[in-house]
C-alpha cells in the first residue's frame, strides 16, 4: 500500500481551477472571497483559467457545473457563496444533485475546523460540500472569507493535487 506521501508525489504539477462566485450583490470590484480565491490558488502554483460571477440560481449554477464538465480546459471547480440555509441558497442542492462521486470528508472536516478555530457552534448551518463532476473536482464553500481561507488554506490548497492524482487514476 503506497502512503500519503507517494501519492502526492505522483499527483499532476498544474491543475487549472474555474472560480465561481454565486452571488446576487457582488461584482467583480466587491468579491472580496472570490479575489481570495484566485490569489491562493496563484500564490501556490495553481491555474487560474477562469472566474466568474453568478446569481444564486440553481438551474443557472446546474448550467455552468454542466458546462466546465465538458471544458478541457478546466480541471477543479471551486464555488464560494450560496451554502447556508436561506431560502435563496441553492448552490448545495445544485452542486449535489450533479456529483458523480461525493467526499463526505471536505465539508465534515471544513465545519469542525469551522467549529474549532472560528465561529464555534454556527458551523452546523454550513453546507460545505465537495466531490466529482466527469473527471472534474467540485469545491463548494460558504462565502465569507474568513471560510474561503480555512477552506483553502486547510483543506484545498495541500490536497487539491492529489485528489486529481485519484481522479486521472487508471
Amino acid at each position: 500500500m503506497r502512503s500519503v506521501d507517494e501519492h502526492r508525489n505522483e499527483a499532476p504539477d498544474q491543475v487549472s481551477c474555474l472560480v465561481v462566485t454565486v452571488s446576487d450583490t457582488r461584482t467583480e470590484e466587491t468579491d472580496s472571497s472570490g479575489r481570495l480565491i484566485k490569489e491562493l490558488l496563484q500564490q501556490n502554483g495553481y491555474r487560474v483559467a477562469r472566474y466568474v460571477i453568478v446569481k444564486d440560481d440553481y438551474d443557472g449554477i446546474r448550467q455552468l457545473l454542466r458546462e466546465a464538465a465538458s471544458d478541457r480546459s478546466i480541471e477543479a471547480v471551486l464555488l464560494t457563496g450560496g451554502t447556508g440555509i436561506a431560502p435563496r441558497d441553492t448552490t448545495y442542492e445544485a452542486v449535489r444533485s450533479l456529483l458523480n462521486k461525493e467526499m463526505p470528508g471536505f465539508g465534515e472536516i471544513f465545519r469542525y475546523l469551522s467549529f474549532t478555530e472560528d465561529i464555534g457552534a454556527a458551523a452546523i448551518l454550513s453546507r460545505a460540500i465537495a466531490g466529482t463532476i466527469s473527471n472534474k473536482a467540485v469545491f463548494s464553500m460558504p462565502g465569507s472569507q474568513g471560510a474561503v481561507k480555512l477552506a483553502m488554506e486547510r483543506i484545498i490548497i495541500p490536497e487539491l493535487r492529489h485528489v486529481m492524482r485519484e481522479i486521472y487514476k487508471k
